[in-house]
């Protein structure tokens, strides 16, 4: 609930940031200048948001947040599901590959931050530019099939609780496989048409910020590479794995009502609701603002429209970033599993250390009286270890 009600509170301030920016009536969109053609000149408004603190102070915080927490827990998350999670089920191949997802968008974030800091000014190159738009997108449609792939694994346990496990394994690695090579084939449009547009004022290069529209009367075939890209990603990489979340935990929810009637099994069922709240809101508020924005800024852009709304759309995507920081802490809240892997790495026990001490905590009864171990040969160890 906590976190539910601090994205809603962060979602309403980007809201409110935003919504002052797009009022002054401009959108990111630049026009060459006539005197100058390596130039492009944006109106002021456009000019103000450049330089405005949204853009140049509470972007760069947000992002330095998502990489100060992502980088260590996705790190972390990698390392769990790879070296200590010794019984491999598909759950923990697609949380491993959403962490390597979240951890590939993490290690680009300084060239981001950095970009912000400097008065949204790129100094790294068309090329650099590109790979940041690609993992960037990369990873906001990579996260939301591999979240999409955990929904209908949590249903299909319950539904088929006997079904095969090393079968199950061998379709959750070709699944896998064939989301990243489709997110490589998706992302491949993104490197065919430029990023970077340099301002005349501010005296700026900007990366994916400023769409350079070199026909004002007709401005469509400016904009139609990235329409068309977006508009099919948002429909086919977005909503159809939206619509399949939901169904799976319509059925999933169905189905624990079905089979569960004793208080253990509503206790697992408590947990599966609790576990569907996070994901959905995590889904909800990271994903769901950022490709509406996204649809709607293409398709007022391609009309000349100029209040486009990017400024919103910008805020969105620090929503979509903070998916990268909260993914961990989902799988450590939710997996008792996941969290004693977690908790013996960071004392740096080993997995025969570990092992040792499960069989020899196993072979002893707990004393209420003393709040201590006891051995069948009446010796006492503490219960700190």
């Amino acid at each position: 609930m906590g976190l539910k009600v601090s994205l809603s509170l962060l979602l309403l301030f980007l809201c409110s940031q935003a919504s002052g920016l797009r009022g002054q009536g401009r959108g990111y969109a630049g026009f060459e200048d006539p005197v100058d053609s390596g130039r492009v000149i944006v109106d002021e408004a456009a000019s103000q948001t450049l330089k405005s603190n949204l853009t140049t102070v509470f972007f760069p915080v947000i992002y330095v947040i998502v990489f100060v927490v992502g980088l260590p827990t996705n790190g972390m998350a990698i390392w769990v599901f790879l070296f200590r999670t010794k019984k491999k089920h598909p759950s923990s191949i697609y949380m491993a590959n959403l962490a390597l997802a979240d951890l590939l968008f993490v290690i680009w974030l300084p060239l981001k931050i950095a970009y912000h800091l400097d008065g949204n000014n790129w100094t790294y190159g068309e090329p650099l530019c590109k790979v940041l738009v690609g993992f960037f997108y990369g990873n906001m449609y990579c996260s939301v099939l591999f979240i999409a792939c955990l929904s209908v694994q949590r249903y299909w346990v319950v539904a088929h609780p006997l079904s095969q496990q090393r079968k199950n394994n061998k379709v959750a690695i070709g699944v896998c496989v064939a989301i990243w090579a489709f997110i490589w084939l998706t992302t491949t449009p993104l490197y065919l048409y430029d990023h970077t547009a340099k301002l005349k004022d501010p005296n700026v290069t900007t990366c994916h910020d400023v769409s350079v529209i070199h026909d004002p009367l007709n401005p469509f075939p400016s904009v139609q590479h990235p329409f068309y890209y977006f508009i099919f990603m948002a429909t086919v990489v977005f909503l159809v794995p939206c619509v399949v979340i939901v169904v799976s935990y319509v059925l999933l929810l169905r189905a624990l009502g079905n089979c569960m009637v004793d208080s253990t099994a509503a206790k697992k069922r408590q947990k599966a609701v609790v576990l569907i709240v996070l994901v959905l809101v995590t889904f909800l508020v990271c994903f769901v603002p950022s490709n509406i924005m996204l649809v709607v800024h293409y398709s007022l852009l391609k009309d000349g429209i100029a209040n486009n709304g990017y400024s919103f759309y910008t805020s969105t995507l620090c929503l979509a970033s903070l998916n990268s920081c909260l993914d961990p802490f989902i799988y450590y809240y939710v997996s008792d599993e996941f969290r004693q892997h977690v908790k013996n790495t960071l004392l740096c026990r080993s997995s025969r250390t570990v092992e040792r001490m499960r069989v020899s905590f196993s072979s002893m009864k707990y004393s209420r009286k003393s709040k201590s171990y006891v051995s069948e040969s009446g010796n006492t160890q503490s219960s700190s270890c």
